[in-house]
């Protein structure tokens, strides 16, 4: 049964962030993934690391708290939580390849239904490759969550059998957060656990499940 309308994204964010165990070392990719950082309990315990060099990363910041030194790996500005700590950027991706990243949250051009994720190129002539830290994110993380809506501006599915365009890493992603649904992804293919303005049938028969 569908949960209300279909979500915006602070709608997709929060649902993300509640999801986020407890006390969890968690980097948000460039794009709809910072919006994590802006629903995160404070008493949540999750420490947010960020690509450029920085543990303890806070919610964006607002007005006077802008300070032009303390962006995130998107370069929007953001607060820090107690505690905070800022580091070489060699040391920021020794930690993301070496397994100390319990989740990462990044965004997607597409999803294979077994996980493989595609989020760098989307092989267009013109297109300006952004691969940054996916790949090492994708293979060091933990558990990797996508935040992506579900169709493209021309109504084709973004959670597909097989990635067309070229991919950032194998049967990495294990859950995907969309406008319409959430998908929990592993061997066996697609579940789908909970949707959002469309009745789970409906949305079956769109992406083929």
């Amino acid at each position: 049964m569908s949960r209300g309308d279909r979500l915006d994204r602070a709608g997709i964010a929060r649902l993300v962030a509640q999801d986020i165990p407890p006390g969890s070392y968690v980097n948000l990719g460039i794009g709809q993934p910072t919006l994590v950082a802006d629903h995160l309990a404070e008493d949540s315990g999750v420490v947010l690391h960020t690509e450029n060099g920085m543990l303890g990363m806070g919610r964006a910041a607002k007005g006077s708290e802008i300070d032009p030194d303390l962006l995130n790996a998107g370069k929007i500005p953001v607060t820090e939580t107690p505690g905070a700590s800022y580091f070489h950027h060699a040391d920021s991706f020794a930690m993301m390849r070496g397994g100390h990243l319990d989740v990462c949250v990044l965004g997607a051009f597409q999803v294979s239904f077994t996980g493989d994720l595609a989020n760098w190129h989307t092989g267009e002539p013109d297109a300006i490759p952004a691969v940054g830290g996916a790949m090492d994110l994708a293979i060091g993380a933990k558990s990797v969550f996508v935040m992506m809506t579900l169709f493209t501006d021309a109504g084709a599915p973004k959670l597909v059998p097989s990635c067309d365009y070229p991919l950032t890493g194998l049967r990495c992603v294990s859950r995907v957060y969309t406008d319409y649904g959430v998908f929990l992804l592993d061997q066996d293919g697609v579940t789908i656990r909970e949707t959002f303005g469309i009745e789970e049938p409906d949305l079956r028969a769109k992406l083929g499940l």
